[in-house]
């Protein structure tokens, strides 16, 4: 019995840990992903295609597509004023491929965080791991 509580007294704290690590790698990706989607999107369709980042509610919209991240992330968003709604940051791509340019941090608190950047002449993401020291 004693084993059995000491296994469930460490395999549980680290499940939780490992269970969290998941959902923020899988909040980098979908938004990495979206953010390429828009891009693409925009150059095919020859229209602009705003990506819209509501840190507060930690959504990530592009048209109909909906990525919530999970809650034990938060969202640093760095976009330009000129495109920006009330609440959100807007990142915009244009049909001749470039952007509006900026980006977000996805964070970890107390462990590190993903700087996504989108440049503003080509419209290229790119994301880059960071700790906090």
């Amino acid at each position: 019995m004693t084993v059995v509580g000491i296994v469930l007294a460490v395999s549980v704290p680290a499940s939780i840990r490992f269970y969290e690590s998941m959902q923020y790698r899988q909040a980098i990706r979908d938004t990495v992903t979206l953010l390429a989607a828009a891009r693409h999107r925009a150059v095919s369709t020859g229209e602009a295609q705003d990506v819209v980042i509501n840190p507060q509610r930690r959504l990530v919209v592009l048209g109909k597509e909906r990525r919530k991240l999970p809650k034990t992330v938060e969202i640093v968003v760095n976009t330009a004023r000129e495109v920006n709604r009330e609440d959100a940051g807007v990142i915009r791509f244009y049909p001749e491929g470039g952007s509006s340019g900026g980006g977000l941090d996805i964070e970890r608190p107390g462990v590190g965080g993903v700087a996504i950047k989108v440049d503003w002449l080509l419209g290229s993401v790119s994301h880059e791991a960071y700790d906090f020291d």
